[in-house]
């Protein structure tokens, strides 16, 4: 690889403004890594310290036309998907897949904000399962977002995670990450990187103890898209992205507020 490549990531996603998650912080990370990032904003969020207050979703056709204006101009090396926010733009995404025959592709199953906003309309989750589980690289759910693809309760327990892959690949899912964010191990997260033809790969990490998590999701799908950009398989890609998203961690700066409240609990980004 010539030492002055630089690739190129286009992350699909909803803005955050408080800067923690979504756009900004895929941005942030695509960069950070020695990339550089294309954008395309699938809705605009008013969201704090507090949570998410308020979504407007993209219309369609402006998101559509966000994307042809990008794909139509340059080569773009992965794509890291996130918030899609409907039905129409699930269907939009699938269409620019097939049409510009896109490659290295993760998504990250964004279905409802850690303070509780729903972040993808129910009529889109079957819809995305069928038809869009199929055209990607990687799909990277946490338990809970699991569960609601599978009407289930799994616990992200190691004794679990073979039939959990087994109910994606018959979505026709070319491989999943299971991530261990969610899982009940106090002591370890583990996620598991599943592929049809290989057996389950486990990564693991001591937990942080920390408030700084809001938007480690977003860090590591768009960790995964860059080093896949830069030529790294799939496994090792997961590998250094799950190592930067706990440094990330370990070495959260603490954003001090001016409080209005007493005793109120925020949570902070974690760059």
């Amino acid at each position: 690889m010539p030492s002055n490549f630089t690739p190129t990531v286009l992350t699909i996603a909803g803005s955050d403004t408080y800067g923690g998650a979504g756009i900004q912080v895929d941005c942030k990370i695509i960069h950070a890594l020695g990339g550089y990032a294309f954008s395309v904003i699938s809705a605009i969020t008013a969201q704090n310290s507090l949570g998410v207050n308020d979504v407007y979703i993209t219309p369609k056709n402006q998101f559509k036309a966000q994307l042809e204006s990008i794909l139509d101009d340059v080569k773009v090396d992965a794509i890291k998907i996130g918030m899609l926010g409907n039905k129409e733009n699930v269907e939009v995404v699938i269409e620019m897949i097939k049409k510009y025959k896109l490659k290295n592709i993760v998504l990250d199953t964004v279905l409802v904000s850690s303070s509780g906003k729903v972040l993808l309309e129910k009529n889109a989750i079957n819809l995305m399962k069928k038809e869009l589980f199929p055209l990607v690289d990687l799909v990277t759910p946490n338990i809970p977002e699991i569960n609601v693809f599978l009407e289930a309760n799994f616990e992200g327990k190691k004794s679990e995670i073979k039939k959990i892959a087994k109910h994606f690949f018959n979505f026709n899912t070319k491989a999943l990450l299971v991530k261990g964010g969610h899982s009940l191990d106090i002591a370890l997260s583990t996620d598991y990187l599943v592929r049809k033809e290989d057996d389950i790969l486990s990564f693991s990490k001591k937990r942080v103890s920390t408030s700084h998590t809001h938007g480690t999701g977003c860090v590591l799908s768009s960790a995964i898209a860059i080093h896949l950009a830069l030529g790294c398989d799939l496994a090792k890609s997961v590998e250094l992205s799950k190592n930067f998203l706990t440094t990330k961690l370990q070495n959260a700066d603490e954003i001090l507020f001016e409080y209005h409240r007493k005793n109120e609990k925020r949570r902070e980004p974690i760059l």
